[in-house]
C-alpha cells in the first residue's frame, strides 16, 4: 500500500546530534513527517564516526534517512533569522544540546513558544532540564552507569558491562517520539504545543522494571544475574555441544515437558524445582544440571526436538545471521533506498508497522547542506 504516510503534512525540525534526538526525527522522517536537519556549519559529529563507505559515515547513515539537511550558522544575525523563519512554519522542534544552551543562544522554550505557540518542542539530553545533574555531559554510557543497567549486567562477580547497543539512546528516542506523538494529539484538542523534557538517564531507568520491583518489594539491591533471570527460571542461554541456544521453560508444564525431552524425569519431583519460584531460588543447582544434558548433542537436535514439544527455544545469531534469517527477511527486517545518484542502499526497515498508513524510506540521509537552497528558495515562498 502507498500513499500518504500517518504524518504527511507535518513540518519537523532536527536540530539534534549523534544518536539519541536523529533517532527520534529520524522515525518521524518514516512516518511521512518532511524532517529538516538544522546542522552547524561543520555538521553533526556523527558524521565523522566510521565506518565510512566513499568517505560518508555509515552509522550516520542509518538514522538521518528521510531528512533534508541545512546548515546554519546561529552566531551569524541573518542566519538564526532563516532558523525563526522555519521554527514560525514548523509542528515540531527536537534538540539535544546541553540544557540551557539553546537558551543561550535566543531560542528558549518561552521564545519559541510565543513565536510559535503549535510549536512541540522535544529536548533530550542525559540527566533533564532540571536537577542537580542537569548540566552533566550525558553519553549512552553515562546514563547506563547512572540508571542502573551497568551494574546489573555483566557476570555476578565481575566487573559491570556496557550493554553493547546504545540502550539509553535508543530508548529515549523511542519515549520522545511516543511523547510527541501525544503532544501532537493533545494539540489538535487545545491548539497549543508543549516543552517535552526527556533525558537519557530515566529512559534507562523506565527499563529496569524487574529491578526497580525487587527494589520496591525488598528493600534490598538486586543482585547480578548473570545469564539468569531475576524471575523465572529456566529461562536463560544454554551451551550446547556445537553452540549457544536460549530456552523458555519458567512455566510448569514447559517445565515438565523440558525434563522430558533433556532425558531428566526425575527432575520435577525434586523439591528443590517443583514450581518456578523454587526454580529460581535453585538456579545454582537446577542450572549444572540441564547444561551437562545440553552438551551431550548439537543445537539443531534440541532446536528441533524442543520445537517439536512446544517449548520456546531459538538459536543464538551473531548480526550478520539475524538480518539474513529467513523470518527477519519475511518480515521485512531489511530495506533498500532506492538514489539516482548512489543507486540503492541498504539500510535497516523502520520497525513501525502501520498497515493502513506505513512507515516509507523515501530518502537516504543528506549530504551537508544537501537541501540548504531548496529550503532558503521555499522559505521566500
Amino acid at each position: 500500500m502507498s500513499g500518504p504516510g500517518a504524518l504527511d503534512g507535518l513540518l519537523v525540525l532536527d536540530l539534534t546530534t549523534f544518536l539519541s534526538g536523529p533517532y527520534c526525527a529520524m522515525m518521524l522522517g518514516d512516518l511521512g513527517a518532511d524532517v529538516i536537519k538544522v546542522e552547524r556549519p561543520e555538521g553533526d559529529e556523527a558524521r565523522r564516526m566510521p565506518p565510512f563507505v566513499e568517505g560518508r559515515s555509515q552509522p550516520f547513515a542509518l538514522w538521518n534517512r528521510n531528512k533534508r539537511s541545512i546548515a546554519l550558522d546561529l552566531k551569524a544575525p541573518a542566519e538564526a533569522e532563516l532558523l525563526w523563519r522555519l521554527i514560525r512554519r514548523a509542528d515540531v522542534l527536537v534538540e539535544n544540546f546541553r540544557p540551557g544552551a539553546l537558551a543561550r543562544a535566543g531560542f528558549g522554550w518561552p521564545a519559541l513558544h510565543a513565536a510559535n505557540p503549535r510549536l512541540v518542542v522535544a529536548s533530550i539530553s542525559g540527566f533533564g532540564q532540571t536537577g542537580p545533574w542537569a548540566q552533566h555531559g550525558g553519553f549512552d554510557m553515562m546514563a547506563q552507569g547512572m540508571s542502573g543497567l551497568m551494574a546489573g549486567n555483566g557476570p555476578p562477580d565481575g566487573e559491570p558491562y556496557r550493554l553493547p547497543v546504545a540502550i539509553t539512546d535508543l530508548s529515549a528516542g523511542m519515549f520522545t517520539t511516543s511523547s510527541i506523538l501525544a503532544a501532537l494529539l493533545a494539540r489538535h484538542r487545545t491548539g497549543l504545543g508543549q516543552h517535552i523534557d526527556q533525558s537519557l538517564l530515566e529512559a534507562g531507568m523506565a527499563l529496569g522494571v524487574y529491578e526497580a520491583a525487587h527494589v520496591f518489594s525488598q528493600g534490598t539491591r538486586p543482585e547480578r544475574m548473570g545469564q539468569l533471570h531475576r524471575g523465572n527460571s529456566p529461562y536463560r542461554v544454554f551451551r550446547t555441544h556445537d553452540g549457544w541456544i536460549t530456552i523458555g521453560a519458567n512455566k510448569d508444564a514447559f517445565w515438565r515437558t523440558l525434563c522430558t525431552v533433556l532425558g531428566l524425569p526425575g527432575l520435577p519431583d525434586d523439591p528443590r524445582f517443583a514450581t518456578n519460584a523454587d526454580r529460581v531460588r535453585h538456579n545454582d543447582s537446577l542450572v549444572p544440571l540441564l547444561q551437562a544434558a545440553l552438551e551431550r548433542e548439537v543445537s539443531a537436535h534440541w532446536l528441533d526436538a524442543l520445537g517439536q514439544a512446544g517449548i520456546p527455544a531459538e538459536p543464538v545469531l551473531a548480526y550478520d545471521e539475524a538480518l539474513a534469517h529467513p523470518q527477519a527477511q519475511a518480515r521485512g527486517v531489511t530495506a533498500e533506498i532506492v538514489d539516482a545518484e548512489r543507486g540503492p542502499i541498504r539500510t535497516l526497515a523502520s520497525p513501525l508497522r502501520l498497515g493502513g498508513t506505513p512507515a516509507a524510506l523515501s530518502r537516504r540521509a543528506p549530504d551537508l547542506d544537501e537541501h540548504g537552497a531548496e529550503i532558503r528558495a521555499w522559505l521566500e515562498t
